[in-house]
């Protein structure tokens, strides 16, 4: 398995994509094709078996129009993967950059799962009760009822082959558990879902997400992004807390010692980066976006996942899914 990374994006490039590769290297067997200018490469690329660098001469930054950054740096990093990945040199490309030139990359050059009318970003969120898939977190701001009902069906055949559930719980992302709560979007959303083959569980709030009440969570992409942000910023901020409570006197200090392993486990389990990033579900190749501000461990277990990802050959069971339902999504237009 070849799996190509895109060493030029994100926060942290190239440092961290490359330590977080080598560390994959060491732990998984595969091949990665790092892709990149070999001048900021080459003082932190050594030899190893599995490694290859591609050299490129271009770089898309994160406030670049995305549309017309894929189509004018051919020669980036981004763009030379996705190309890579059309042509079937690699098996899945990774990348933490420009999210919005990702996706646009990712529809021009390689397109689209039959059937599907839009692709959706699909990170895995830590709960108290393990994970939940949310999608969209980010790329379609402005959905149809289909779109929506498209998500369900897509992160329930990842649902079963990435956290090993048999019938995944679907849930609607409102403002309330009633049916009747919500705009005329989820309402409708709502009617679709229910009405499938799907293990729907209702209306989902705000609050329940973070107990792993849904094993998958349906929303529009700007609810999705800033559901995606909070649950972010509000692990960070409880981390922050009880770093300084546990810091603020020699007793607390001794109290932190005792109940260092909990503590550990806790942050573990809260830690986004142990899921990796969050692969495009609906783009006919397996396409992985990571975090901005990944560091090694990150890109590390972003690679583990499209590993995972080609292994369970999940676009495919995307694709007959939909075929499956193919007349209920004719009805739903």
């Amino acid at each position: 398995m070849r799996i190509a990374v895109d060493a030029m994006g994100g926060d942290y490039a190239p440092l961290e994509i490359i330590k977080g590769a080598y560390k994959a290297l060491e732990n998984f067997n595969i091949e990665i094709v790092l892709i990149g200018n070999k001048d900021h490469l080459d003082k932190y690329v050594k030899e190893q078996k599995g490694l290859t660098v591609v050299h490129t001469t271009e770089m898309i930054t994160n406030n670049e129009p995305p549309v017309a950054a894929i189509r004018k740096k051919k020669d980036s990093s981004m763009a030379v993967g996705i190309d890579m990945l059309k042509k079937g040199e690699v098996d899945a490309f990774l990348s933490a950059g420009n999210t919005g030139a990702l996706m646009a990359g990712s529809l021009l050059k390689i397109g689209r799962i039959k059937g599907i009318d839009r692709p959706a970003l699909a990170p895995i969120l830590p709960t108290l009760n393990g994970a939940t898939i949310l999608l969209d977190a980010g790329s379609n701001t402005d959905c149809k009822p289909i779109n929506l009902f498209q998500f369900a069906v897509m992160g329930n055949v990842y649902a079963q082959k990435m956290l090993n559930i048999d019938n995944p719980k679907i849930g609607l992302f409102n403002i309330g558990a009633e049916e009747e709560k919500g705009n005329e979007l989820t309402k409708q959303v709502y009617d679709l879902i229910k009405n499938s083959h799907l293990n729907f569980i209702g209306n989902v709030e705000g609050r329940d997400i973070a107990y792993g009440i849904a094993d998958v969570v349906t929303c529009d992409g700007f609810v999705g992004n800033a559901i995606l942000k909070s649950m972010e910023g509000t692990a960070s901020v409880i981390s922050s807390l009880l770093k300084q409570e546990l810091q603020r006197n020699l007793l607390t200090k001794l109290g932190a010692i005792l109940i260092y392993n909990g503590l550990k486990n806790i942050v573990k389990k809260m830690d986004y980066t142990e899921y990796g990033g969050a692969p495009l579900l609906g783009i006919k190749k397996p396409v992985i976006k990571a975090h901005g501000s990944s560091k090694s461990k990150a890109i590390f277990n972003a690679i583990r996942q499209a590993k995972t990802i080609v292994e369970m050959d999940v676009i495919s069971h995307i694709q007959k899914e939909i075929e499956l339902i193919g007349d209920d999504i004719s009805a739903a237009k």
